[in-house]
């Protein structure tokens, strides 16, 4: 299964318009269509409109999409040259904005490589434990996603004790997919959230504003190392950078974010993050 059949993207006769059915697979348990989804919509609508590969995305957040609604994705493609096409897609329901992502997609020869972050010295997947989630969730995104705790704190440690470097990482893997994309590089890539509820050692995260997607090289990958670093919360804000690492050791990809910080405090399902149903984002959690 490719990631246009995991989320479920459809194509329409205008090779410039997507749909997406948004259901409980790619949403939040809140429900709500998951960030990462909408960003992984959105990018796989423009390589394929456009014919090219993914270099950068951005997204803008800007209301929520839940389940069983229909949300349209409507690629225009701004310029495009030799190499690069810049782009654009907005992803709405009716007249109701829900992201908007901007993209450079294309290739260029070049000979030279270099990588400067370091692999971060964690224990292979296999033997990690399994993160779960904190409620029952039968039907949500993350229902088929495996995650690992590579370096992160269990639910039961956070204590409100804040972490001394604002790390944290976790192994991933989408068991349904049969490749790497940049497509589903966005879906793991919205783990700031998770990071800064490991930074500041309590239940929560927040809702994303934004969310930036860099492609560096994609390689044949069965776990992907989700390596979290908050830069800093404050004033109700936190932002941070996730960086995408092959089991090998090689980098696929940075993403950042900036969000809204929140808390909750489950097993009580009535609190569960935007469990109200409001489409306002300011609001309601993201993840």
């Amino acid at each position: 299964m490719d990631t246009v059949e995991f989320l479920g993207l459809r194509a329409t006769h205008n090779p410039h318009r997507w749909y997406l059915p948004v259901v409980p697979g790619i949403s939040t348990g809140a429900p709500f269509l998951f960030g990462g989804c909408a960003l992984g919509a959105a990018i796989e609508a423009m390589e394929r409109t456009t014919g090219r590969p993914m270099i950068w995305a951005t997204g803008q957040y800007l209301s929520y999409a839940h389940p069983p609604e229909i949300m349209d994705i409507d690629v225009t493609v701004a310029t495009q040259g030799h190499h690069i096409t810049q782009a654009r897609a907005v992803g709405h329901v009716g007249d109701r904005e829900i992201v908007t992502v901007n993209a450079a997609l294309g290739s260029r020869p070049g000979d030279e490589f270099g990588r400067w972050p370091t692999f971060p010295d964690v224990r292979p997947p296999q033997e990690c434990r399994p993160r779960e989630r904190p409620w029952v969730d039968d039907s949500s995104l993350f229902t088929r996603i495996d995650l690992r705790a590579a370096d992160a704190r269990d639910w039961d440690d956070l204590d409100g004790t804040p972490s001394g470097h604002g790390r944290s990482a976790l192994w991933a893997k989408i068991p349904e997919l049969s490749e790497v994309s940049a497509g589903a590089l966005a879906i793991l890539g919205d783990h700031v959230p998770f990071g800064i509820s490991q930074a500041l050692g309590v239940m929560g995260g927040g809702n994303s504003l934004d969310n930036t997607l860099r492609i560096v090289r994609l390689v044949p990958t069965e776990w992907v190392l989700l390596d979290v670093r908050i830069d800093a919360v404050a004033d109700g804000f936190g932002t941070g950078t996730v960086l995408l690492w092959s089991e090998d050791g090689g980098l696929l990809a940075t993403a950042s974010q900036s969000t809204i910080v929140r808390h909750w405090a489950p097993p009580d399902p009535s609190s569960v993050p935007g469990a109200t149903g409001s489409t306002d984002r300011s609001d309601d959690e993201r993840n």
